[in-house]
């Protein structure tokens, strides 16, 4: 691959606390090679080949953009990966960090992210190019749960003939027994017909005791009996890859990840690679992922739980239920648990179906409703399930109203009313 020097030369960093996480990801891009469906496992179902094909532009300024409003008192803008605005308490980016035990930890965090070797194409293109990053500071002991810290990324775009890369990212650090909940959202924000390639990084970490409560997220290291709760519900892009990474560094210490894909627009493609590492004992988790495959449609979901020799009496469930509602539509699923410790309880399932639950439709007709308007109910609650997993309700009623237009939407176009 060539040198990464002219994305690392044309974007200027705000903070020296950077620099060590650039240069380790410069050196890094010159021996990870470009991911292909032949070349990587990871990338057999996903092809990304066209990103390749448009010349990349990065933004030069700050974009002209109305700013939204948000519904929480704590709230971030960026657009184009270029931070516009924040407002709340715990919240600052890494160049204006004061002296102090929150720029420390950040300090800290960021070396070490730039010691480890990621061989991960996009997480290093993400450090190259990041401007700054955006902090948000719990102190121990310290609860913020009920008002969430509302972090926005809009995306413009350079028209159809070059594609305009962002490169936000977010730290977070929740230090010991402290907590706060943190909703991400990702929307575009420029004409139609253009494109944008967005490449946000997500870190947390978890101190001993700590809960952290997200929508969305990336990299997360929990410490003991810490709790981390995770969901994402993704409808939009034209290809929407995650990558999610956990570990469990402590005792004691809970995971629960919920994911909603709907992909339902021509060629669409959501892809989720999650994987999660228990080394202590008593060590929990739980695992659903669902998604709803329409038109043309390709969903992707490749999860590893990895049990090892230490994390004795952990229990760990994962489970996958796809709907696959058109003959072109396609579900790849790839479930994977690995066990070494011996003394566990873990289970995993996948159900991939192109027609919903027989008897749940008996239950319907069994109380004189038709089978067309119990279908319409069942797909509806086959998503509505996770996304009020939300719990904040501003999101949830956002989120459920768009999924409910594109469920619509795509029934439509396949020639099925669904009525709501």
């Amino acid at each position: 691959m060539s040198s990464p020097s002219p994305l690392e030369d044309s974007v200027t960093s705000t903070s020296p606390l950077l620099d060590p996480l650039r240069s380790a990801s410069a050196l890094s891009l010159l021996s990870t090679p470009w991911p292909t469906r032949r070349s990587s496992e990871a990338f057999r179902f996903t092809d990304i080949s066209y990103l390749r094909s448009l010349p990349i532009s990065l933004p030069s300024r700050e974009p002209d953009l109305a700013l939204p409003s948000s519904p929480f008192s704590s709230h971030v803008l960026f657009s184009d990966g270029i931070l516009l605005s924040s407002s709340g308490a715990h919240v600052s980016t890494l160049a204006d960090l004061p002296p102090g035990r929150a720029r420390d930890r950040a300090a800290a965090a960021l070396a070490a992210s730039a010691e480890f070797a990621h061989k991960d194409l996009f997480y290093d293109f993400n450090a190259v190019g990041a401007r700054d990053v955006v902090v948000v500071h719990v102190p121990e002991g310290v609860k913020v749960a009920d008002d969430p810290i509302h972090i926005m990324f809009a995306y413009t775009n350079s028209g159809a003939e070059s594609m305009l890369m962002s490169n936000p990212r977010v730290l977070v650090v929740a230090e010991k027994a402290a907590e706060v909940a943190i909703v991400e959202e990702h929307f575009g924000a420029g004409e139609e017909g253009g494109c944008y390639w967005a490449n946000p990084v997500a870190e947390i970490i978890n101190d001993e005791g700590a809960r952290v409560h997200i929508l969305n997220g990336q990299s997360v290291k929990q410490d003991t009996t810490s709790k981390y709760e995770f969901v994402e519900v993704s409808t939009g892009a034209k290809l929407n890859r995650h990558n999610l990474h956990i570990e469990q560094l402590g005792p004691e210490t809970e995971t629960e990840l919920s994911t909603l894909h709907l992909t339902s627009q021509n060629k669409q493609i959501h892809d989720l690679h999650s994987r999660l590492i228990l080394d202590h004992p008593r060590g929990f988790s739980r695992q659903l992922h669902k998604c709803i495959a329409c038109s043309t449609g390709n969903s992707i979901f490749d999860g590893n739980i990895k049990v090892n020799r230490y994390a004795q009496q952990t229990d760990a469930g994962q489970e996958t239920k796809c709907l696959i509602l058109s003959p072109k539509a396609l579900v790849n699923v790839k479930p994977n648990l690995q066990i070494i410790a011996d003394d566990v309880k873990c289970t995993h399932g996948a159900a991939i179906s192109g027609e919903l639950d027989p008897n749940e439709l008996f239950y319907f007709q069994a109380r004189g409703i038709n089978v067309k308007t119990a279908t319409d109910a069942l797909l509806y609650f086959f998503g509505a399930h996770m996304i009020k997993r939300i719990p904040f309700k501003p999101i949830s009623e956002k989120a459920l109203a768009q999924f409910k237009e594109l469920l619509v939407s795509s029934r439509q176009t396949a020639g099925e009313a669904l009525h709501l």
